[in-house]
């Protein structure tokens, strides 16, 4: 063998020996997404109500951004907007012009394959929602689940009036997170749990995206969760109303499946009823994630790995009378994010405003690999690790053409565009939205500021409603 050859194979095993231990250097990521669960869902946040031990230790041991928010959705069915700007990078409007891209030129630059090409091995369970084959972009995909468990007529319009209830979360005749004869977030903790056991197999670190469909109705849980929460000791949110008073024009209606859940006007019991099963399935779910963690430690993988916990939106159980995620207050809009993993600070609650898809782009910053141009979230590495100053100057919101919202600082400007109402919040004082502060003296100037704030970030997003000739004092026209 001549010295050249000798050189040559002598630089390649040096090169794929090297590639080798970069590729184990990196770190684990394990993405944990919740189905329709409201940024107030979680006991050590936020609410005294709810147990979520395990959700509780995550808080405890990383850092939570309080103030996480979905962009909100093109149709009725939020959570497809959500899920494909997650895996695509892109901002709403243009998320939504790229579906048809999904299986075409995109093909090759979503999320899960970026993290592929980057070195890992990537493993999918649970809620996809999404049109592109979870088959073809993850290494590993196992119970693939449509958006939600069927519902059942029983489950509608309930309870009565009377106090009467045909349907039982805990009734497995009802199908829906039962179908299948196991509970569906057990399912998804089943499998995370089998793929982390093959896992330790293989040099490579790994990308897991593990979907619940919970909380999302037909909220249904084990007894035993459901015996955690007396319908009697239920507090009713502080925006507790019997009917919104532009439900119609603002497209969360009498016909909007999601609202058809509970009676209209809304009554006390019957809020009471829905935010229980609500708060169960979180439980229960809770419950699901604290046997992966617990796995995880096992294993031994815990300090190599980067652990998020979000959810793709939120909801209203209540708020407002409403019972659907088709809104942009904050409680459908705003998300828990908890991030934990080396290096991240413990116990620290960061107020910066980001977007919840931030975590794509945070990702791949992890995986030493390059973000593509067409990404338009951003990392959150700096913040997490370095300490930085970051987050957003102003957030966007949109629901369809019926709703816009755009968040700077302490306010919230909300605009109804078919009944052509601007409302003003003072999110400091008035978390809860529900003093209009729209008609007090200097709010004027406020409310322009922000609506030209939110005429560039509809440029941004490929939002393409006017609203100049719809708010003309505001536009300045």
């Amino acid at each position: 063998m001549n010295k050249t050859l000798t050189y040559l194979l002598h630089f390649l095993a040096v090169s794929i020996l090297s590639t080798s231990l970069q590729g184990t250097n990196k770190p684990n990521i394990l993405f944990i997404f919740a189905d329709d669960q409201c940024y107030k869902t979680i006991g050590s946040l936020n609410n005294d109500e709810i147990k979520t031990p395990h959700l509780d230790k995550l808080v405890k041991k990383g850092t939570t951004f309080t103030h996480a928010y979905n962009m909100g959705g093109y149709h009725g069915a939020v959570c497809v907007a959500s899920r494909t700007m997650l895996i695509t990078g892109k901002h709403i409007w243009h998320a939504k012009n790229s579906e048809k891209e999904l299986k075409k030129s995109l093909d090759g630059k979503l999320w899960p394959q970026l993290m592929a090409k980057a070195g890992y091995e990537t493993f999918f369970t649970g809620k996809w929602h999404v049109k592109a084959d979870a088959n073809h972009l993850f290494h590993t995909a196992r119970n693939i689940r449509g958006g939600m468990p069927r519902q059942t007529p029983e489950g509608y319009n309930r309870p009565l009036a009377d106090g009467t209830d045909p349907w039982d979360p805990s009734d497995p005749k009802f199908g829906g997170f039962w179908a299948g004869g196991k509970h569906w977030s057990e399912v998804v903790a089943d499998d995370a749990i089998s793929y982390l056991n093959a896992s330790k197999k293989t040099d490579d670190p790994f990308f897991m995206y593990i979907a619940f469909n919970a909380p999302h109705d037909p909220r249904q849980a084990p007894q035993e969760f459901v015996d955690m929460y007396p319908t009697d000791k239920i507090k009713l949110p502080k925006s507790f109303m019997k009917e919104h008073p532009w439900k119609e024009e603002i497209g969360s209606g009498k016909g909007l499946r999601d609202e058809k859940l509970a009676p209209f006007p809304r009554t006390k019991h019957a809020v009471q009823v829905n935010r229980r099963e609500y708060y169960a399935i979180i439980t229960h779910m809770d419950f699901q994630i604290g046997r992966i963690l617990k796995h995880l430690e096992k294993t031994g993988q815990t300090e190599n790995t980067y652990i998020f916990f979000t959810a793709d939106h939120g909801l209203s159980v209540g708020h407002h009378g409403l019972l659907g995620k088709q809104n942009l207050y904050d409680h459908s809009v705003r998300v828990p994010f908890i991030v934990t993993g080396p290096g991240v600070e413990k116990d620290k609650k960061n107020h910066s405003p980001i977007y919840f898809q931030d975590v794509m782009a945070t990702s791949l910053d992890l995986a030493e690999a390059d973000k593509p141009n067409h990404v338009q979230f951003n990392s959150l590495l700096p913040m997490i690790k370095n300490g930085k100053p970051g987050g957003l100057k102003s957030v966007y919101g949109t629901y369809v053409n019926f709703q816009r919202m755009v968040v700077s600082g302490n306010h919230k400007l909300l605009l109804f565009p078919k009944v052509k109402k601007a409302l003003l919040f003072n999110l400091k004082n008035d978390p809860e939205e529900m003093k209009d502060i729209s008609k007090q003296p200097g709010s004027q100037k406020k409310m322009k500021s922000l609506f030209n704030e939110l005429i560039k970030l509809q440029k941004d997003s490929g939002d393409t409603l006017e609203l100049g000739p719809i708010y003309p004092e505001l536009a300045g026209n």
